[in-house]
């Protein structure tokens, strides 16, 4: 896909919805642990579960340094498993999650110095690394990599999928990586833009893009070519 349409696209996007200051979080952990959280599940139940994470003082309630967050990480890392669960109940599968979460966590804990130093590794090597996490699949880790870390990594999600084929800038049989292949190499490696338009094309696909009763008709990307 050449760069000018998909660039074309996203500011069409931003002026149509206007920056979405996403991802939401106030440290990489709490944008890690949102990330695990949010597998299967609306943002406003992890935002549920987040909450009742700071209550327990398992995530930092404002913007804290370096050596605060980590004793959060350790916290959590010590947290027994079904106590997790009971505190992140309202983000769903709560079992499945917290076992994923401690994966996460105590892997940062048990191997590396701290999270500053993990997130700070090259993108490939943390990108390995996440991957071999039970429970952390491509569109995890690579939210990770993005929101947490900061790395040039461009998000892949249903959303992407669906807009896009829909209007036959992607092939419908298109697999995660070939899709994030068809992004990287066309726009500029800018964390910043990633991350916007992966935000950008979340809100598209709520409002718009659904996959039942699309609103075709106000979509901002109506007018595209051959949009069905």
């Amino acid at each position: 896909m050449p760069e000018a349409s998909l660039l074309t696209i996203y500011h069409r996007l931003l002026d149509f919805f206007g920056p979405q200051r996403w991802w939401p979080g106030q440290t990489p952990l709490e944008i890690m642990v949102g990330a695990v959280l949010t597998q299967n599940t609306a943002w406003g139940n992890v935002e549920k579960a987040i909450a009742n994470l700071k209550g327990a003082e398992l995530l930092p309630a404002t913007a804290v340094d370096a050596a605060a967050q980590q004793a959060c990480l350790i916290g959590l890392a010590q947290t027994p498993t079904p106590l997790l669960a009971a505190l992140i109940r309202p983000a769903g599968y709560y079992n499945l999650k917290a076992g994923r979460l401690h994966n996460l966590i105590r892997r940062i804990s048990d191997h590396h110095a701290d999270l500053e130093t993990f997130l700070a590794r090259p993108t490939a090597e943390l990108r390995r690394e996440l991957l071999a996490i039970k429970g952390i699949g491509p569109e995890t880790a690579d939210s990770i990599l993005l929101y947490a870390a900061g790395k040039p990594v461009f998000v892949v999600d249903a959303y992407t999928h669906r807009i896009f084929s829909r209007h036959q800038l992607l092939p419908e049989e298109a697999d995660y990586h070939q899709i994030q292949e068809i992004f990287s190499d066309a726009l500029p490696a800018e964390p910043q833009l990633y991350n916007e338009y992966h935000a950008l094309i979340v809100r598209t696909g709520k409002e718009f893009c659904r996959k039942s009763n699309p609103r075709c008709p106000t979509c901002p990307l109506r007018t595209l070519p051959h949009a069905s």
